[in-house]
């Protein structure tokens, strides 16, 4: 019982570092959120005194609230689901061997490498009005007559946020279900051809049970970055006046700093739901991937 004394400080001790960064990045900033969702603040951000539960309340009524729900799932759905499709084709062609496949993997990494403000500009030039190459492009096929305002029409800002929320989600999500795939020995596959199984047949009932794995992980992170993703949203959407397509973490920003409102308390009650969100929704995707895998 002496010696175990020492060692449970050692342990601390090289944990400390850790603890103290978790402590000071996740701890503190939720408390200082929920204690910020509990008060009252001048426009100037001077601390008036506490409310409780009157931000809450505050915030059901905020007419701009249900379409900012519907804008985020509409945008974490489709970003989510068309991403981890897209994924599975490219992580299925990538563990193939075919000539240039390193400089394919090399290049697939750009997108995730270059940082999301970068990307998102990018593409706010390439949906250009006037001068981007997307209009341009789509005239020359005789695609289109005319350009179109894909960031400032309501018909289209959506799906082009969407398709850049898609491109920048896919490497990370190609790379963790290639590492899925390498991961599976290759004599289930032989076993299954000896069984006669098609390769269609080998896909659904082989690799796909044995990438569940790696498509929980894809599907639980992706959520949870698509959910909190501000740069691109705020980048496209800039322009547009009011809270028409904007989701609850870029609507959490304006109620704060950038509008009419200038609420930080109203703002922290709807960071803490933010948080609830994607906790409850994290917890339900988990459940009920465990209750199929019971199932089975």
């Amino acid at each position: 019982m002496g010696r175990r004394g020492p060692r449970r400080w050692q342990a601390l001790l090289w944990l400390g570092p850790s603890l103290t960064l978790i402590a000071a990045v996740v701890v503190y900033p939720a408390i200082a959120l929920v204690s910020a969702s509990l008060s009252r603040y001048s426009i100037t951000g001077v601390y008036q005194g506490s409310v409780g539960t009157r931000n809450y309340a505050r915030l059901l009524e905020q007419q701009a609230l249900p379409a900012v729900v519907a804008n985020t799932a509409v945008w974490v759905t489709a970003v989510v689901a068309v991403t981890i499709l897209i994924s599975l084709a490219l992580a299925q062609l990538l563990n193939e061997r075919f000539p240039g496949r390193r400089l394919v993997r090399w290049a697939l990494i750009v997108p995730w490498a270059a940082s999301l403000i970068v990307t998102a500009k990018l593409f706010a030039w390439i949906y250009d009005y006037y001068f981007g190459i997307l209009n341009r492009a789509l005239i020359s096929l005789h695609v289109i007559a005319e350009p179109i305002d894909w960031l400032g029409d309501d018909a289209t800002v959506m799906g082009a946020m969407i398709a850049v929320g898609i491109f920048v989600s896919l490497p990370f999500t190609t790379y963790v279900l290639l590492a899925g795939l390498q991961a599976i020995p290759g004599e289930v596959y032989e076993a299954a051809r000896v069984d006669g199984a098609s390769g269609w047949r080998r896909y659904r009932s082989v690799t796909l049970p044995l990438l569940r794995p790696a498509l929980l992980v894809a599907t639980v992170l992706n959520v949870i970055y698509v959910f909190n993703s501000f740069p691109i949203v705020w980048t496209l959407n800039d322009r547009n006046p009011g809270f028409a397509h904007d989701t609850m973490i870029t609507y959490m920003y304006k109620i704060a700093f950038k509008s009419a409102l200038r609420d930080v308390g109203l703002a922290g009650a709807l960071g803490v739901v933010n948080v609830l969100v994607i906790l409850l929704a994290v917890v339900v995707y988990l459940s009920t991937v465990t209750w199929r895998e019971a199932e089975a």
